[in-house]
């Protein structure tokens, strides 16, 4: 069953989002060569604290890290570690916090120092994509009505979308129903109804789709050894059109 959120719930949820924006805006401001995905985690979990929450992310299956920092090939759950970040890479980091109880989650991909055009373009495209979905939260739509527009757009400019990890529903646990591909035809899956919220986050490559998971058994890498990029907002679906909740 999809869980649909009281006007009540859907304040604490935007300010749990209001929080995870912040934190995401100071960790942009602080990337450059030179640091390791490690000082993004603490700097995350440290600002996280200072707000009065918690890091949704920390111990979640035994996740080990606050934040998922994953770099260049690494599409998504990058453990936090020593790896240096460097000029040329492009790094994504997904977050979430709980506040209160009321869960947000929030990526971005972010190039560090001068990237490479295909890079940028890459990035540009997901980011684009991600907007392109959230257009489709709307009433009365199909879940894959959001999945299909990410799909071909993505397509259309030729790139790839990743099948083996999709969203999902947020709101008082991490993850809820229902999943949130990325892919797939439109009119299909539960009718999109007010109050629901859902975490959309296309993760797009620049070769091929396939993906593979590690040694450390978290961090997915892309098949081809190409870059992938990934970007999030948790939204919800209201009367009026959808609304996103992490955004400041």
């Amino acid at each position: 069953m999809i869980p649909l959120k009281s006007p009540e719930d859907l304040v604490m949820l935007k300010r749990s989002g209001e929080i995870l924006a912040g934190v995401m805006e100071k960790l942009r401001s602080v990337l450059r060569p030179g640091i390791t995905t490690l000082d993004i985690d603490l700097l995350s979990e440290e600002l996280i604290r200072k707000e009065k929450a918690l890091a949704a992310f920390k111990g979640y299956h035994g996740f080990p890290g606050t934040a998922c920092v994953s770099v260049n090939e690494e599409i998504v759950h990058g453990i936090p570690g020593e790896r240096v970040i460097l000029e040329g890479d492009i790094v994504s980091i997904d977050l979430g916090v709980n506040y209160g109880g009321f869960f947000s989650d929030m990526a971005v991909t972010l190039p560090v120092g001068r990237v490479d055009s295909d890079k940028l373009k890459l990035i540009e495209v997901t980011k684009q994509s991600l907007d392109i979905g959230i257009k489709q939260a709307k009433v009365g739509n199909y879940l894959t009505d959001i999945s299909h527009s990410i799909q071909r757009f993505v397509e259309g400019q030729g790139f790839s979308v990743v099948r083996q990890f999709v969203g999902h529903g947020i709101g008082t646990a991490l993850h809820e129903e229902p999943e949130v591909p990325n892919f797939g035809r439109p009119g299909l899956g539960p009718l999109l109804k007010n109050g629901m919220v859902l975490a959309i986050e296309p993760m797009i490559n620049l070769g091929g789709w396939e993906c593979k998971v590690i040694e450390n058994g978290w961090t997915a890498v892309t098949a081809d050894g190409k870059v992938s990029a990934h970007f999030e907002h948790t939204v919800a679906v209201t009367d009026s059109g959808p609304v996103i909740l992490t955004q400041l």
